[in-house]
């Protein structure tokens, strides 16, 4: 069982976060996007929110921290913690709203919110290898192994 793949380009990087929302379906998730800056971690993200249905841009929020997008079976919200200078900052946004419900949380540069954040479903670590990309996944939870698992039947399927 696979828990890796290698993804050549940015549209191979699209279609693997197009499989990882249909893999959370609408029961929501923390997924957290570990790698360097140009790995692809928003690129994984637009083929999120484009598998939803969304069809305008999808920036990386790293001034808001936070970007939300709303879908008829589902919210997610996009994080970009690269700019946050300490995770007590998390508290004044409110992060513990974001949490409680079943949205799908995709959050980029989870380290710099260690001790705020609640645990990750879901680990996804992105590194270089070229011409593209090597993208890793740990699970943590129940439903982290169950949208691991659907990944890889998928992929395999």
């Amino acid at each position: 069982m696979s828990d890796s793949l290698y993804l050549p380009d940015d549209q191979a990087t699209v279609s693997f976060g197009r499989l990882l929302a249909e893999a959370v379906g609408s029961e929501g998730a923390v997924i957290f996007l570990h790698g360097n800056l140009g790995m692809g971690k928003t690129t994984l993200c637009r083929g999120v929110m484009a598998y939803w249905g969304h069809q305008g841009a999808v920036k990386s929020p790293t001034y808001t921290l936070v970007e939300p997008y709303e879908f008829p079976l589902v919210m997610v919200y996009h994080f970009d913690l690269y700019r946050l200078g300490d995770p007590e900052e998390l508290e004044y946004l409110g992060i513990r709203d974001y949490f409680d419900q079943q949205a799908l949380c995709l959050i980029e540069w989870p380290e710099r919110g260690e001790g705020v954040l609640p645990r990750a479903d879901l680990e996804l670590s992105f590194s270089e290898k070229n011409p593209g990309r090597m993208i890793k996944w740990s699970k943590n939870t129940q439903k982290g192994c169950m949208i691991a698992d659907r990944i890889v039947n998928k992929l395999n399927g």
